[in-house]
């Protein structure tokens, strides 16, 4: 059974998601996005992944919302209004299709906080028994990225921060260009 903060708190994302797509407002619609993820970031503290819900928060609230607010300031402030009703329709659909794919692989999926999953009986144990041994750091998710995942986070920082370089490289030499 999912709590009710949980079931709260998504409700809330399903409700951002809808007005940002009535808002012809870019800049709300990017602001809107930003508190979108820090929603999603707080349901990842709520279930326990805290280094992926601090992500969240940098790249989703902060990196995103900085390269659209920066790339908004570039262009014009509000959405053009296209005269195509189909293309809404086709979008939609798209959006159903992908849905009810997402639905039908999570079927097969353990139970939400089932302790006989296959991840609870093959991988946790030892990081739980070995990792204060091993490591010598007391909080389990520091001692698992920075020791055990060590190069993978080096390789994810390193991906972002070039993504984040790439982006602001390219709205400068745009904003150059126009002037």
């Amino acid at each position: 059974m999912i709590p009710l903060h949980d079931l709260l708190l998504l409700q809330l994302m399903i409700a951002i998601a809808l007005v940002m797509a009535r808002l012809r407002n870019l800049i709300a619609i990017a602001i809107l996005s930003g508190v979108y993820s820090l929603v999603l970031a707080a349901i990842y503290v709520l279930l326990d992944a805290v280094d992926v819900a601090f992500t969240e928060a940098a790249v989703g609230a902060g990196v995103n919302l900085t390269l659209m607010l920066a790339a908004i300031s570039l262009s014009s402030r509000r959405e053009a209004v296209t005269r195509r009703p189909w293309r809404n329709a086709a979008s939609l659909a798209a959006c159903a299709m992908v849905a009810a794919g997402m639905i039908y692989a999570s079927l097969g999926m353990p139970v939400f906080g089932d302790p006989e999953a296959p991840i609870h009986r093959h991988v946790a144990p030892r990081y739980i028994e070995d990792s204060p041994v091993e490591v010598g750091v007391p909080n389990m998710v520091t001692s698992i990225l920075a020791s055990y995942r060590g190069y993978d986070t080096l390789g994810e920082t390193t991906v972002i921060f070039t993504a984040g370089i790439a982006a602001i490289a390219l709205l400068w030499r745009w904003r150059r260009d126009e002037t």
